[in-house]
């Protein structure tokens, strides 16, 4: 099954999240999506594994899961909502980050951790969207940061597989 509903909306699994974005691991961040209000909000959701390949160096000793990894991780919930509320699953959209402001990193995530990302659009123009977001495991602040994305076709960049456009 990959939608379910619950009294707070759609909820978005791992499979329905890897229609929206075109990350893999180990580079997804997101399992699973949850209290949707389409062109809103929504909570992204975590489990922090010790297997993770950053862990292996970051830190060997004390295993904390980067932060630039969390403001990631908040930002494919927050790619996944805009291509879930546009109906563009499947049509090739990528979500490229433009700005990353305000990042504050408050309590270290760590291996078992569960972490949960509420994500919330702060503005909208055109295929500009700025969003904050917030990192907590149970109700602990971790993290929050203001983020600004561009949507667009893969194919307007001239190479669907790249990321940056530049190779």
């Amino acid at each position: 099954m990959t939608d379910a509903t619950d009294t707070n909306g759609t909820v978005l699994d791992i499979e329905r999240i890897k229609q929206l974005l075109p990350h893999r691991a180990p580079f997804l961040f997101l399992e699973r999506l949850s209290d949707i209000v389409p062109g809103v909000s929504a909570v992204g959701h975590k489990a922090v594994s010790f297997n993770e390949p950053h862990f292996a160096g970051h830190f060997p000793d004390y295993s904390v899961m980067p932060g630039v990894l969390i403001v990631e991780a908040m930002a494919q919930a927050a790619g996944a909502l805009v291509v879930h509320s546009l109906n563009a699953a499947g049509t090739k959209k990528q979500v490229y980050f433009m700005a990353i402001d305000k990042a504050r990193f408050r309590r270290p995530v760590v291996p078992g951790d569960m972490l949960r990302f509420p994500v919330k659009a702060l503005q909208h123009r055109g295929a500009v969207w700025r969003f904050e977001g917030k990192a907590y495991v149970g109700d602990a602040l971790c993290a929050e940061a203001e983020f600004s994305a561009m949507i667009r076709n893969a194919e307007q960049d001239g190479n669907a597989r790249s990321s940056d456009g530049n190779r």
